[in-house]
């Protein structure tokens, strides 16, 4: 009680607070009279003149100074600390000058090429600011072009910023001018841009006089086909309408990703953990309109037939993309209603309105629920989720996951499933042909196989060539074609070594090792498990060529495409 008294009655300190407090009174003030309403953030939030920052250390500095004398070590102290917040106020004024320059310009553009004044609206950070599109990178503010669909007006406030449906966007321009750090800091760009963005798909629809894209010819076939196999109309209700919107829209976007060049496929990691997360909202969603099974690969036919003429590669790849969908469909249905089950009891018996990580990471581990699915279903039913908890819940999940593997199986596997087991066969061709390839110094660096793709790291001091990449998938792929028997045949390291077996030789290998043989291509000393012929692979695809370290190259494959 004597501490807070004696706040009280510092003069120092009371200056400060009160130069502070002056200056969000006189802001909200005349934020008031340009809006013609109130808003009480005003009075504590930040920004706006005149500058509460500013106000504070000034008068700090100049109640220190009246208090202890222009030479005392307090007044030093406050106005250097002034002299660092007016400077760095300035950098950030003269950053807001530039962009009101900019603003100004752009508004009078809009003038010049007819643009009614009452229809040019300044809106917040909130609604125009990109990026930067992940924690840290590129940013900007930027201007947003919308269409005025006719509906009445939600409230005396509508403007672009609502979600009533009455504005549209159709377009922005984005100006790239700053970096943002991983410490939330901004930095100014040395390379300014402007990125422009056009919605298309709206822009059809606008014009055609459409309520919405899935109205146009682009998703027209497949909400019939949609409509035909689940027996529902798609305006029956908002329920069906939602979820026919998604199912479309996710198929559409998994039929392009599976049929790509790259040939991705559904997977916990990279891309893949994407694709697998649009099938199984589109899985989830099926079940809500009786949609029956294997009926993705139905509507994705629609889409390659649709696409065909301008994509050919969808029908190259149809039915490596029919098989994937069903594959990924099927797996995710045999558990689906379980999960669902489950999640209702979880929101039944919770004292709270937060679902915890380690019963969302359960959902996931268990049902194959992505948390996003988990946060989905949580806010159809009034529920939070503890995400943070549900990170935490998987690291440490992965931690135990690797030590183990290390336990329990060396050579880099994470399991000795099948395929597993056919990815491992896959590195030792791969290892051969990179030899043959690149020369006797891209040998094995390290690897790590997981049931759904193989990484392999190798010395190489460049990156490979677009041709050098596919001569070793053919390589590869002409070994797999050939079905060559895997054998596996116990002897010495020297006995290895004396035949010419591949091997870490630098390791302590027992008195006698295991040396895995295909054909006359491959010859590696390896603990094993393999497939059985190399036909069981049924091809074989690099994903991706980088860099691991300074002279060391990784790839990670796939097999059976």
């Amino acid at each position: 009680m004597n501490f807070f008294n004696a706040l009280i009655h510092n003069t120092v300190f009371m200056s400060a607070v009160t130069g502070w407090f002056a200056a969000q009174v006189i802001k909200t003030v005349i934020y008031t009279c340009i809006t013609k309403s109130f808003d009480p953030e005003r009075l504590v939030g930040s920004g706006g003149m005149p500058s509460s920052h500013s106000a504070t250390v000034c008068a700090l500095a100049t109640a220190a100074g009246m208090q202890y004398g222009g030479s005392s070590f307090e007044f030093a102290i406050a106005a250097i600390v002034a002299i660092i917040v007016m400077y760095d106020a300035r950098g950030v004024r003269r950053e807001t000058g530039l962009q009101a320059q900019v603003i100004n310009e752009m508004m009078e553009f809009w003038k010049k090429m007819g643009v009614p004044e009452d229809r040019i609206f300044f809106l917040p950070k909130e609604n125009n600011w990109w990026g930067p599109a992940g924690v840290t990178g590129p940013c900007g503010p930027d201007t947003e072009m919308f269409i005025d669909t006719g509906k009445p007006k939600c409230s005396d406030e509508c403007s672009p910023a609502c979600d009533c449906g009455k504005y549209v966007e159709i377009g922005n321009d984005v100006f790239m001018q700053y970096f943002k750090n991983a410490d939330g800091t901004f930095s100014p760009l040395k390379q300014k841009n402007v990125d422009e963005g056009m919605g298309l798909e709206r822009m059809l629809c606008i014009l055609n006089g459409y309520k919405s894209v899935y109205e146009t010819d682009l998703f027209k076939p497949a909400i019939a086909l949609i409509e035909n196999l689940s027996g529902h109309k798609y305006d029956e209700s908002e329920t069906v309408t939602k979820a026919m919107r998604i199912i479309a829209d996710h198929i559409r976007t998994s039929t392009f990703l599976i049929g790509d060049v790259k040939g991705i496929v559904p997977s916990n990691v990279d891309q893949g953990y994407i694709l697998r997360r649009l099938i199984r909202r589109a899985v989830r969603f099926g079940r809500i309109i009786d949609l029956p099974e294997r009926s993705l690969s139905k509507i994705a036919e629609q889409y390659i037939s649709q696409y065909q003429d301008v994509y050919q590669y969808l029908l190259t790849n149809k039915d490596r993309i029919v098989s994937e969908l069903d594959k990924e469909e099927i797996r995710f249905s045999n558990t689906l209603q379980q999960g669902l089950k489950e999640f209702e009891k979880v929101i039944t018996h919770i004292p709270t309105k937060t679902i915890s990580g380690k019963t969302a990471f359960r959902l996931y581990d268990t049902f194959g629920f992505p948390i996003e699915m988990t946060e989905e279903l949580a806010h159809e039913n009034g529920f939070e989720v503890d995400v943070q908890g549900y990170e935490d819940a998987f690291k440490e999940h992965q931690k135990k996951s690797q030590a183990g593997a290390e336990q329990k199986f060396h050579g880099g596997l994470a399991d000795n499933s099948e395929e597993t087991a056919k990815l491992h066969t896959a590195t030792h061709l791969l290892h051969s042909a990179l030899m043959k390839v690149l020369g006797g110094e891209a040998r094995q660096r390290g690897s790590n196989i997981t049931a759904e793709r193989l990484r392999f790291d190798f010395g190489f001091d460049r990156a490979m060539t677009a041709d050098e990449i596919k001569a070793v998938e053919d390589l590869v792929n002409e070994q797999i074609k050939k079905n060559i028997p895997v054998v596996c045949e116990e002897m010495t390291v020297d006995e290895a070594k004396a035949q010419g077996a591949i091997g870490i030789f630098d390791n302590k290998y027992g008195e006698k090792v295991k040396v895995y043989t295909i054909g006359d291509f491959s010859k590696e000393i390896c603990g094993g498990p393999h497939a059985n012929n190399t036909g069981d692979l049924k091809s074989f695809k690099i994903t991706k060529e980088q860099s691991s370290s300074a002279g060391v190259r990784r790839i990670k494959a796939v097999i059976g495409q």
